[in-house]
């Protein structure tokens, strides 16, 4: 893991990071000649429950009868403006079930057999707008950008942070948990989140970027240790990632994995899920970029990593991540991931690379923290040996994977960097 300035950062990579200082995001749909009535839902968003360079989910809430047809239209984007024949339609038809609490419908259309790398434009019906989005590539040759954070809400921070990550026009967005902060009971909570995220998060050149979520204490009536049916609008959304588990894996082609954890809310840490991990990672040792996301942070900024009792000081059981750091940090360190993206605690965070937590080159870094849209008060480093910078920030992640390197730059909602890292593939065993 190395330091990396923020003049480095720019000019070493591809291309760099000129979406930087490009103008804020425009909406460029492209309305269709329409009747009066065009139905045009304020929920629309996308993600995947497989491979993401072949496929895509449409998912949206509404009223029952908002539109007569609620078929997904969609095909490539014309490569030229001389182009003959157009593409062919594919069409889907979504799977309608009722959206919890509410007297509205959700509506889930997955569109396969797409092409990798490639514009995309979709309707809903025949008189929605035309709305755009594009696949993963193929290979990890084509570098790619993708933002991660968590902890958001629905308040001014979260939307600013939106519109800084449509900024960087990446591919998705990881958030890890506590989406909306609607504990499994506000519904109007959890929609103006989700209206928030489908009106913002549309890149320079009107895509939407599709979203990858882990589960979080505040997506769950009573955040720990509860069934699956005290997370209503989380698993309505993202059961299908998530069909049978509060946890999933997510391959991009063969060269990426997002290994996406329950902290404890709906599954134990330990047991069946810590025996997934394992199986799970040793079955990705070939991927150029294996990462972790969770929420409740293995190694915190803010909260206690352990509780100090007695009248001496002495270090006691219970802190914030101490059952991850006993069942989970030995398999990361056993397959050797790349990265861990954690949150919870509302600050900025990057750890040291870390091995028994211990500052090791050969080590894992952890990141994050958690701060889109909630702050607290960072623990100064020199306090905690582990961590390498921490600040007060909210912020999201911009992370750019070009071959076997990541470039990972901290933003503040301002668009003032407040970190910038690289980490490069790490050697695993086969198995």
């Amino acid at each position: 893991m190395l330091p990396f300035d923020r003049r480095q950062f720019i000019g070493t990579s591809a291309g760099g990071i000129a979406a930087l200082l490009a103008a804020p995001a425009v909406l460029l749909r492209q309305d269709l000649p329409t009747p009066a009535e065009t139905f045009a839902p304020d929920t629309l968003f996308l993600t995947w429950r497989r491979d993401p360079t072949t496929t895509m989910i449409v998912q949206w809430v509404a009223e029952p009868y908002a539109t007569q047809d609620s078929t997904v239209y969609c095909r490539s984007a014309p490569t030229s403006f001389f182009e003959m024949t157009p593409p062919e339609w594919i069409e889907a038809k979504p799977v309608i079930t009722a959206f919890p609490l509410t007297d509205l419908t959700n509506f889930r259309a997955e569109l396969t057999g797409l092409t990798p790398g490639t514009e995309y434009r979709f309707q809903i019906g025949k008189t929605s707008p035309t709305y755009k989005f594009r696949t993963m590539p193929a290979k990890a040759t084509n570098d790619f950008t993708f933002i991660s954070g968590g902890d958001a809400g629905v308040n001014p921070h979260v939307i600013e942070n939106n519109k800084q990550a449509a900024k960087q026009n990446p591919y998705f967005a990881v958030v890890g948990g506590d989406l909306a902060y609607d504990n499994g009971t506000s519904s109007k909570t959890y929609l103006a989140w989700l209206r928030d995220y489908s009106k913002h998060m549309v890149d320079t050149k009107g895509r939407l970027i599709p979203m990858v979520v882990c589960i979080g204490n505040h997506e769950v009536k009573g955040g720990y240790n509860r069934p699956r049916a005290d997370a209503p609008f989380f698993f309505a959304h993202f059961d299908g990632l998530f069909q049978d588990t509060s946890f999933g894996v997510l391959d991009f082609g063969d060269y990426l994995s997002l290994v996406l954890m329950d902290t404890g809310h709906v599954s134990k840490i330990g047991g069946d899920q810590t025996d997934w991990l394992d199986k799970t990672l040793a079955a990705r040792t070939e991927r150029d970029h294996l990462i972790v996301v969770n929420h409740v942070p293995c190694y915190p900024s803010f909260r206690a990593a352990a509780v100090t009792v007695g009248p001496f000081g002495k270090v006691g059981a219970g802190g914030t991540g101490e059952e991850q750091r006993k069942y989970w940090v030995p398999l990361f360190e056993k397959h050797n991931v790349d990265l861990v993206l954690e949150h919870h605690d509302h600050t900025f965070k990057r750890t040291h690379a870390l091995k028994g937590g211990l500052k090791d080159k050969n080590g894992i870094v952890y990141l994050g923290d958690g701060s889109w849209g909630q702050l607290r008060n960072a623990s100064k480093a020199e306090e905690r040996p582990y961590i390498a910078h921490a600040s007060t920030s909210y912020h999201i992640t911009v992370h750019r994977l070009e071959g076997d390197k990541r470039f990972h730059m901290a933003l503040e909602e301002g668009g003032k960097i407040v970190d910038v890292c690289t980490t490069e593939k790490k050697v695993r065993r086969k198995g």
